[in-house]
C-alpha cells in the first residue's frame, strides 16, 4: 500500500474514518473542516491510500511555547519570551490500517512542516499534548516532557505536554 499525505480538501469524505478513539473521530468528522476552511485555526493533513481512502490524519497549528516549561539547560539557550512552535493538535490512524506505518508517514509530514515553518516564519520545534497511551510513540522520536501547565480535564486522563526541538527532528530519508 502506498500512502501519500496532502492537505484536507473540502470535498473529502471523512465519514468512513474510524480510529477507535471517539474524540479523535468526532473531531475529524465534524470539526476538522470547520477549523481549516471557516475558522482558519488549524490545518489537517490526510494520509491517503492507493484507493484514495483516508487512512490517517494529523492536524497542526502555529503556536507558542513559554520557555519556563523547558528544562533549565534548554531555557539557557533560548530567549525568555514565548517561542514559536508547530503544535501537533491531533493525530490518528484508521483502525483497519493501524500498525502499517501510517503514523510514521504522518509524523514525517509534520516534521517537514516544522522545518518549512522554521524557514518561513520561525519555529523552534514541535509540541504535542500526548495522550497517556501515546507517550511512548512520541518518545521514540525524541519528544521530551514539558512542565505541565495548570488545569484539569475533569474525568479524562491528563495529556502529557511534550516537545521536540527543531535540531532533534529526524532528518528526512534520502532515497
Amino acid at each position: 500500500m502506498t500512502v501519500a499525505v496532502r492537505r484536507l480538501e473540502a470535498a473529502d469524505d471523512r465519514t468512513k474514518f474510524q480510529s477507535g478513539n471517539i474524540d479523535l473521530d468526532r473531531f475529524f468528522h465534524r470539526y476538522a473542516g470547520q477549523n481549516q476552511f471557516r475558522h482558519h485555526i488549524g490545518t489537517t493533513y490526510v494520509a491517503v491510500a492507493d484507493d484514495r481512502e483516508i487512512v490517517g490524519f494529523a492536524t497542526v497549528a502555529a503556536s507558542e511555547l513559554t520557555t519556563a516549561r523547558l528544562s533549565e539547560a534548554k531555557r539557557k539557550r533560548l530567549p525568555a519570551y514565548p517561542i514559536p512552535v508547530l503544535r501537533l493538535a491531533r493525530l490518528a490512524v484508521d483502525n483497519r490500517k493501524q500498525g502499517q506505518g501510517i503514523a510514521l508517514v504522518l509524523m514525517r509530514a509534520v516534521f517537514t512542516l516544522a522545518r518549512k515553518m522554521a524557514g518561513d516564519l520561525g519555529c523552534c520545534g514541535v509540541v504535542v499534548d500526548a495522550k497517556p497511551e501515546a507517550v511512548g510513540f512520541y518518545e521514540k522520536f525524541g519528544f521530551i516532557p514539558l512542565e505541565a501547565a495548570s488545569g484539569q480535564l475533569g474525568d479524562r486522563p491528563e495529556p502529557l505536554p511534550m516537545f521536540l526541538e527543531l535540531g532533534a527532528i529526524p532528518k528526512p530519508d534520502v532515497d
